[in-house]
């Protein structure tokens, strides 16, 4: 269940009151963090990380680095989380929703055709929603700093155009390690392949999967393209991504500390979130030039996707808790100004 508005509030102030206290040069000592990532250099999710290592050292005076290790060198998602919980690694960020299997409550982010646009998640995410989820983390050994964007997620295959719901069926899409992406394509009639990032060019390469789903700024940066011929703009699902820290790190850090991390992790969320969105568009561009063929579906045909999906819904909101899921869609109301 989501904590109410007076632990809530404690989730909020405890960045502000380090904000206002102010990270105190003398009083930040030399250290280094390891901060994994599963894309590639060039991706958005990278060039946050990017921004975040140099407000980091501007905001520490030098004394706290940031060494970078994107492309998955550091393992996948999952293990990259495991490496967190036993101190072995201090930071990552990934999809928000993959911690549904350390708190069920995240699984509410990966619920289908949630959001409309980038900023309604924005308003969701950096409210009293969003800070709730982060309240779960430090009992799972991890600290929530952020949340940054993957953005919305398209359909791509290597054996036919996708134009409507029937054209799904049957293909093997590889998914995240999420149970809500898995159940949701197999519920539009594809065969699910939960894969790691860093194991998915090879599987669409040797045809162990048919297909993949995933933003067009990914599509473009692992180059995709080169193994997948058809692409389909389903937005069937948006990522928020989580700036994670390791918790056996975070409580060895003084206030000081704390608030160069905090306040880095927050302005470079702004930074990463236009990055995302510009890439977004400049990338689809991109994807057409390659020869990679694009195609929309109708909103008759979209209404069935959603359709399809509507018992996954109603199914993993019992899993999630009613609680928190009713409050994620009253804060998407509020965001529309319903």
């Amino acid at each position: 269940m989501l904590k109410k508005l007076g632990t809530l509030a404690l989730g909020i102030a405890l960045p502000l009151a380090l904000a206002i206290a102010g990270p105190a040069a003398a009083e930040v000592r030399d250290q280094t963090i390891k901060f994994a990532s599963a894309n590639n250099k060039g991706h958005p999710q990278v060039t946050g990380m990017e921004k975040f290592a140099e407000l980091v050292k501007e905001k520490s005076g030098g004394k706290i680095e940031v060494k970078l290790f994107p492309g998955g060198t550091l393992g996948g998602d999952v293990q990259t989380i495991a490496a967190l919980q036993g101190g072995v690694i201090e930071m990552t960020v990934l999809n928000a929703g993959i911690l549904a299997s350390n708190a069920k409550q995240f699984g509410a982010v990966d619920l289908p055709f949630l959001f409309n646009s980038g900023e309604e998640a924005d308003k969701v995410m950096d409210g009293p929603f969003g800070a709730s989820l982060m309240e779960l983390l430090p009992d799972t050994g991890l600290v929530g700093l952020a949340y940054w964007e993957l953005g919305f997620r398209n359909l791509t295959n290597n054996r036919h155009p996708v134009t409507k719901l029937d054209d799904i069926k049957g293909l093997k899409i590889r998914t995240i390690q999420s149970p809500i992406p898995v159940e949701l394509f197999n519920a539009l009639g594809a065969n699910a392949v939960p894969l790691p990032y860093t194991e998915l060019y090879t599987a669409l390469e040797t045809g162990t999967v048919d297909g993949q789903e995933n933003p067009a700024a990914n599509i473009l940066n692992a180059k995709f393209y080169e193994v997948q011929r058809y692409m389909t703009l389903t937005r069937h699902q948006y990522n928020p991504q989580i700036v994670l820290i390791s918790k056996k790190f975070w409580d060895d850090l003084n206030d000081e500390e704390k608030a160069v991390l905090q306040q880095a992790a927050v302005e470079a969320r702004d930074f990463q979130r236009k990055v995302s969105r510009e890439a977004d568009a400049a990338a689809l561009d991109e994807i057409r030039q390659t020869g990679m063929e694009i195609s929309e579906l109708s909103p008759e045909e979209t209404q069935k996707l959603r359709d399809a999906v509507k018992p996954l819904i109603e199914k993993f909101s019992a899993d999630i808790g009613q609680e928190t899921v009713q409050t994620l869609f009253k804060e998407i109301g509020a965001a529309r100004g319903q």
